[in-house]
């Protein structure tokens, strides 16, 4: 399997590699994935959108590999929403619920990782 960004969610959305008629669709989904995690602190600190199918998920995450499958999946659950949504509610609120999973599991890593103190302790200089 590629490590393609866009060739991975393409897959996952039962496209195969070479179809491009929804690329640009495809690529738009991804970004705005790509930047909810760059909100939760996943990824480069100036943000990281792809462009076509040359972006591969080390340029996002680096050698962060704790992350790998579980920001795939969320990129690929949030993208399979907002290109192909479930039919029916039920299915629809499953994947929602794996998205919010996905987010939570995300955040503990980070927060393992790069913590910061929500009440630091503040000292004067004399």
């Amino acid at each position: 399997m590629s490590d393609s960004i866009l060739k991975n969610i393409k897959k996952l959305v039962g496209l195969p590699e070479d179809y491009t008629p929804f690329d640009p669709d495809l690529i738009l989904y991804i970004n705005s994935a790509l930047s909810t995690l760059a909100e939760l602190g996943i990824g480069p600190p100036t943000g990281f959108a792809i462009q076509d199918d040359a972006a591969e998920w080390v340029d996002f995450l680096g050698d962060d590999l704790p992350l790998f499958n579980d920001v795939k999946t969320y990129v690929g659950l949030r993208v399979r929403i907002l290109f192909d949504p479930p039919a029916t509610s039920f299915h629809l609120a499953a994947m929602e619920r794996q998205i919010e999973e996905h987010v939570w599991r995300i955040s503990v890593k980070r927060e393992d990782v790069d913590w910061v103190d929500p009440n630091p302790v503040v000292v004067e200089e004399v």
